[in-house]
């Protein structure tokens, strides 16, 4: 059996340089399960539809199944993953092979792969995602009242506790899995059954076949099916926006980690040293993190080019969706779980911490605050306050070292309290520890 699946108009073979370019078993083979998958699912509706007996239809699932994934040295041997697989089912079950491909065309057959392939991608980064949102949400349940400064501008601006800033990467992470679940229900639908473009002129019936295979349904539309590549746009949009958040994540934890702030500590096993300067600990993981989410928007921005201004249905452009996709789900399988043990495995400073969140010039609100309270306006508590810390400044010393004024008085100085501070926050979403705990509780039970 010939590893093409076409050619019989053709005088002449493929040239060696249109096989350079046009054969994409190199990286399809990526997909061998799911076609096999794929095809037993179509072997089974032949046999509904009439085509296969059932003894044909026992003797090539089970050559199906037997198939094993190619070797290294087989990937230069086929045009891609279909002709290989059956290419390989003829040679256990002969010419009966040939009539696998009754109804379908490799257009159908490429767009459900790829979809369960997506649909599993999703899964497993879903699955790896929620464990890291998870040890962020223990994280902020056991440091709900660990005080250390928050940053606005990249200055210190209030105090907050580390909790509540583990609770924020929390929201973020479960708005992706959101996204991430959106875009598998939405693409969880069966193009097989669609053919070249047209349709199957089989009597198969679609909705059962998308069933067998996990789906929620049958593309509506042939025409559509075949060509459409939403779900593969969605999945990398929803990734990028995942690994920006995490570069977010990966940006602050670099600086907590600052020989300036020392906040934290990065675990050993998760860093790395200088091959020159022997004190190093250099955070090499959340550098990664960083960098893989700017080449990550390249990946969405490639497939959203390719898709762009495509006409019905199917083109050989879309040979190229592909390795997007596997170079992404590589990066997030590999991403995830290391960021997930670093987190887990961050020393506190917490002395440390609470220190430079009990500053005074980080309280100076509270101290308004207090003015605010008893009736002085607040844009006037605001510029008295403001003043104040510029005349300490001068003289180089804290507000409480100033002491009292004309405007401000030793009862007022009380607020400046990182404790009291924190307590006041208990708004909804503020960061109290009580609102932080009451929030990381319930963060772990919708992500259990």
């Amino acid at each position: 059996m010939t590893n093409r699946m076409w050619g019989g108009r053709f005088d002449a073979a493929p040239s060696e340089l249109l096989r350079a370019l046009n054969d994409s078993f190199s990286f399809d083979h990526e997909l061998f399960a799911h076609d096999v998958e794929g095809s037993m699912a179509w072997a089974k509706a032949l046999h509904a539809a009439g085509v296969l007996t059932p003894a044909e239809t026992a003797s090539m699932t089970a050559a199906l199944s037997s198939l094993t994934p190619p070797s290294q040295a087989e990937l230069d041997q086929h045009e891609d993953v279909h002709s290989f697989v059956e290419s390989k089912l003829g040679e256990r079950i002969g010419a009966l092979a040939g009539k696998l491909h009754t109804g379908r065309s490799r257009n159908d057959q490429v767009a459900t792969d790829l979809r369960l392939w997506l649909r599993a991608a999703a899964d497993e980064c879903a699955g790896l995602l929620t464990q890291l949102a998870r040890t962020l949400a223990q994280l902020g349940l056991d440091e709900a009242g660990t005080p250390m400064p928050g940053y606005t501008h990249s200055k210190q601006a209030e105090p907050v506790t580390f909790g509540h800033w583990c609770l924020a990467y929390v929201a973020m992470l479960q708005r992706d899995l959101s996204r991430l679940l959106d875009a598998r229900a939405r693409g969880n639908e069966c193009p097989l059954g669609s053919a070249a473009l047209s349709g199957t002129p089989l009597p198969v019936d679609r909705d059962a076949l998308a069933k067998s295979l996990g789906f929620d349904r049958a593309t509506a539309s042939s025409l559509d099916g075949v060509g459409d590549r939403d779900f593969a746009a969605e999945y990398l949009f929803t990734v990028s926006l995942l690994l920006s958040h995490l570069s977010r994540l990966a940006e602050d934890v670099i600086f907590f980690s600052s020989d300036e702030a020392r906040y934290v500590e990065l675990p050993d096993a998760l860093a790395t040293g200088s091959s020159r300067m022997p004190q190093k600990k250099n955070p090499d993981v959340l550098e990664l993190v960083r960098g893989h989410a700017g080449r990550s928007i390249g990946e969405v921005t490639g497939m959203l080019a390719l898709l762009k201004g495509l006409p019905l249905a199917y083109d050989k452009d879309l040979q190229l969706d592909k390795e997007p996709l596997f170079r992404t789900r590589r990066v997030v399988a590999a991403m995830l779980p290391a960021l997930t043990a670093l987190m887990a495995g961050l020393q506190l400073n917490r002395e440390r911490m609470a220190g430079a969140a009990s500053s005074d010039l980080l309280l100076a609100t509270e101290l308004a605050d207090a003015m605010a309270a008893r009736g002085v306006p607040f844009r006037q508590a605001h510029d008295i306050v403001s003043a104040r810390i510029g005349e300490a400044l001068k003289r180089g010393v804290t507000l409480r070292e100033l002491g009292p004024s004309e405007s401000i008085t030793a009862a007022d100085l009380e607020a400046l309290d990182v404790r009291h501070a924190l307590s006041k926050r208990a708004a909804l979403g503020g960061t109290s520890p009580e609102r932080v705990r009451e929030a990381a509780q319930r963060a772990l039970a919708i992500l259990k």
